[in-house]
């Protein structure tokens, strides 16, 4: 019982929290000030604020970082190496977890990396609240999860650099991305997991 009341009030929290936030509808490839026309979900304001309830089977995690991707998606990562070396660890980690991790080791700035882990509906909604109370993070409901994300000045590149995180179904879709923000990517993840 203890734990039934201790969701229902970090669902009211998130609750509380995100229906003061504002719905850009934007992917990584825009700053939330511009919104992304390919996106084909949007927020929706009479929905709940609160991540979907965990599906009844659990969502399988990928171990490929380009089989989630569109050819949209992939056409614009064109060129750039997936999961060299120099940036550590990557691909699918003990636990499952996928990390791929896009960008050119002799570039100063310019990646995109993307953690696909499980985590808990509690724990998910303490992580996103903190981001919205803490760090100015906007969150919204698209696609039966929850989707919070900034975009942010680089402090030493004139080039914009951001993170998008999307929840659903006990999965976390986790992105942080410096000059490289592909139009669509969270979007086609989702889409290649949840659909």
């Amino acid at each position: 019982m203890n734990g039934r009341l201790a969701a229902s009030a970090a669902a009211l929290l998130l609750a509380t929290v995100l229906v003061g936030c504002g719905a850009t509808g934007t992917d990584d490839a825009k700053p939330s000030s511009a919104p992304d026309p390919t996106t084909s979900s949007t927020p929706d304001d009479t929905a709940s604020p609160t991540p979907s309830p965990t599906a009844t089977d659990a969502v399988t995690l990928p171990t490929d970082c380009r089989a989630i991707l569109s050819d949209d998606v992939l056409a614009q990562l064109d060129g750039i190496p997936l999961n060299d070396a120099a940036f550590g660890p990557s691909g699918v980690g003990e636990n499952g977890t996928l990390t791929c991790i896009w960008g050119d080791p002799g570039a100063d700035t310019t990646n995109l990396v993307t953690t696909i882990a499980r985590m808990n509906r509690g724990p998910a909604l303490d992580m996103l609240n903190a981001l919205v109370t803490n760090e100015g993070f906007t969150c919204f409901t698209p696609d039966g999860g929850t989707r919070c994300e900034k975009t942010w000045q680089n402090p030493q590149y004139p080039v914009t650099d951001g993170r998008t995180l999307f929840w659903r179904d006990d999965v976390l879709i986790d992105t942080r991305y410096s000059n490289l923000a592909p139009t669509g990517y969270t979007a086609s993840i989702v889409a290649h997991l949840f659909d």
